[in-house]
């Protein structure tokens, strides 16, 4: 397609701007009208995706055909599938005669489905029939009726997120997505805002009688700074609301920030997720309670690797070895530096304090470890103190405890478990599986 001819579809459907991302949708979408395929329109809130589907429908052999759009968000989800598919009499309280639905009314035209991801389930299988035969039937009814519509949908959510979790069906996500145009927002088009800004106020003014809103070149670097959230939509309530409240016509940066809010200034990408999330750097949603387990994991894979580490040097790990552990556990180390490794240096153990380095500052050599023979070995390795055996220690005098409570408590009760477990903190159930644990089913 020609330069000149998308300029001629921007002029018939009132499209400002001349960004290569804008210019390539217009293609796009002028390219698919000719034929029946259902488009998919992404794109921000605010962005302009109505405008394609109008293109599509007028460029298309059903331009003289009935053309509908529905906003599926605003209709409530007990009413929708009346309103796209209709009723029978009687069919629900309220039905006092037949109606038709708009699938039925615009039979040999086109429908456009904003917010298609607000749409329910239960409508989604009812509509994939439809794009898939043609077929629909009324509520109330049992009658297959059939319809021909070239549908286009558009959404400013991600629906393959809705896929995954469930809120929007696959097979429907495929169907519809046979042609995808995508609406770049406007903080993407930056020489086209101020071309809109004075589109905008140019129409007001020549709605109102009233000399137009001018911005001054401080002011229009100003404008094209803002990363306007609610594209189009926004913008056009920014020039209105100049238009109406500035008495001097010639605005500059400073008077323009006032109508600029300022927590949305930024123009570094964003990503949205649920309340209370944060993300990865991968992009992936991470809960509160998530990152701390992510933390408590750490430490406790840190922790692990510390052990490991003491038990690898008492068990006499090569030099090279021991030193790249500590490398990549250097982490775990406030106050141990790990010295170069030479091959000349005898073997010693671990220094004591140096003179210039703070009182628990040591100093380890990995030649450290290596010994000559057996003797020499068990001479190092008893230096390194066992920590093995403390968990064990630590878990059977924990159990000893536990079941000397589990007795007292017994005891104290005469045997009665109820009040046992009461008086213990515990379940009765947990009480009767600490007896059995413990051997304790006679006491």
């Amino acid at each position: 397609m020609t330069p000149s001819e998308i300029q001629s579809i921007k002029q018939r459907f009132g499209i400002i701007g001349n960004a290569p991302s804008l210019n390539y949708a217009i293609q796009v979408a002028a390219q698919v009208a000719p034929t029946d395929m259902t488009v998919l329109i992404t794109g921000e809130s605010g962005s302009g995706k109505e405008s394609f589907s109008k293109i599509i429908h007028a460029l298309s052999p059903r331009k003289h055909g009935q053309f509908i759009a529905i906003n599926c968000g605003a209709i409530p989800e007990g009413t929708i599938d009346s309103e796209l598919f209709g009723h029978e009499k009687g069919s629900f309280t309220g039905a006092q005669e037949a109606r038709k639905g708009y699938f039925e009314v615009t039979n040999g035209g086109t429908i456009f489905l904003d917010e298609i991801g607000e749409m329910p389930l239960g409508t989604q299988a009812r509509l994939l029939r439809v794009l898939e035969n043609g077929e629909f039937i009324r509520v109330g009814s049992s009658k297959v009726q059939k319809t021909d519509v070239r549908v286009v949908a558009a959404t400013n959510v991600n629906l393959l997120d809705a896929v995954r979790e469930g809120r929007f069906r696959e097979d429907l996500y495929y169907r519809l997505n046979t042609v995808p145009i995508t609406v770049p927002p406007l903080r993407e088009r930056d020489d086209d805002i101020y071309l809109l800004f004075r589109k905008f106020a140019t129409d007001f003014a020549d709605r109102y009688r009233v000399k137009p809103i001018t911005l001054t070149p401080d002011a229009v670097q100003e404008l094209q700074r803002f990363r306007f959230p609610g594209n189009i939509r926004q913008l056009k309530n920014v020039a209105e609301q100049m238009s109406v409240l500035e008495t001097d016509r010639e605005v500059d940066a400073r008077r323009l920030r006032q109508y600029l809010p300022a927590d949305q200034s930024s123009r570094l990408p964003m990503l949205v997720h649920a309340a209370g999330s944060a993300t990865d750097g991968a992009g992936n949603a991470y809960s509160e309670r998530d990152l701390l387990y992510k933390v408590l994991f750490d430490m406790r894979r840190d922790m692990t690797d510390l052990k490991k580490l003491v038990l690898d040097m008492a068990a006499g790990q090569r030099p090279q070895e021991t030193q790249e552990l500590l490398r990549q556990n250097s982490h775990l180390f406030n106050n141990l530096s790990v010295a170069p490794y030479d091959n000349n240096q005898a073997a010693r153990p671990l220094r004591q304090p140096t003179p210039d380095g703070p009182p628990n500052e040591y100093i380890l050599n990995p030649r450290d470890l290596e010994v000559e023979d057996a003797a020499e070995y068990e001479d190092e390795a008893h230096r390194v103190e066992d920590i093995t055996h403390e968990t064990e220690e630590e878990t059977l005098s924990l159990e000893a405890k536990e079941k000397e409570m589990i007795i007292k408590a017994l005891k104290k009760h005469h045997n009665k478990r109820k009040y046992a477990a009461h008086d213990l903190g515990i379940s009765e159930r947990t009480l009767y599986r600490k007896l059995k644990q413990y051997d304790l089913e006679q006491a």
